[in-house]
């Protein structure tokens, strides 16, 4: 059984930062794309950033320059490095990683923006 952890959330005021930790742990032979999603109330569920095991990146377009995603391999972890942030980031964040060829999701941690 795998298990996907996040933590890091928690309330930040517009323009602050927050960095958000994933960790994957159980029987892990390989761990290939992981990612951070997100999903505000009344909206659905959104890819933020995505790594690959190779460490190459992509983000969505409204956190480009402000968020960095990096992993520790060593660790079966990633991390969300998230600067200047604004009111309309805030959401539940999820971690997804593709772990022994099958897809798993964290429980989500709360991120909220607000002064």
């Amino acid at each position: 059984q795998v298990q996907l952890v996040e933590s890091g959330g928690g309330l930040a005021q517009p323009g602050g930062s927050l960095r958000l930790s994933c960790a994957a742990s159980g029987i892990i032979d390989s761990i290939y794309l992981m990612a951070w999603y997100r999903q505000a109330p009344g909206k659905q569920r959104e890819l933020v950033a995505e790594i690959t095991d190779d460490e190459r990146t992509g983000y969505t377009g409204s956190v480009k320059g402000r968020f960095t995603i990096s992993r520790d391999n060593a660790k079966n972890t990633i991390y969300l490095q998230m600067n200047s942030l604004k009111p309309e980031d805030t959401a539940v964040y999820y971690c997804k990683a593709n772990i022994n060829y099958g897809w798993s999701w964290g429980q989500g941690i709360q991120v909220t923006v607000s002064s």
